[in-house]
């Protein structure tokens, strides 16, 4: 199944790697970006492999979320054929406020 992200989605992944590769350095991103695609691919294969995300769960779409390290994770939910990763999560944050971003 095809996995799409979300522009929201995509600037916090950039904002997370672009941290990562200036106070960790090169290497790290790499291996963090490694992780990032195998996660992808995991929720393309299997769309309901992550679980309800209990702080979107008073929403209309059913949102999933999948940890891709023991900091962040994907928020997505599942469209027609389509996976639609809706944002990306630093885990350290709130969720509560993590939650307003989605619309």
């Amino acid at each position: 199944m095809e996995v799409k992200w979300t522009m929201l989605a995509k600037d916090a992944l950039r904002d997370t790697v672009t941290y990562i590769r200036r106070e960790y350095g090169q290497q790290i991103r790499q291996k963090f970006m490694l992780d990032v695609k195998h996660t992808n691919k995991l929720i393309g294969g299997n769309p309901n492999i992550g679980k309800k995300e209990p702080t979107l769960s008073n929403r209309t779409i059913e949102y999933r979320s999948i940890v891709v390290n023991r900091l962040n994770k994907i928020v997505y939910y599942v469209d027609n054929e389509c996976v639609q990763v809706a944002d990306f999560w630093d885990c350290r944050r709130n969720p509560e406020t993590l939650a307003q971003r989605i619309k």
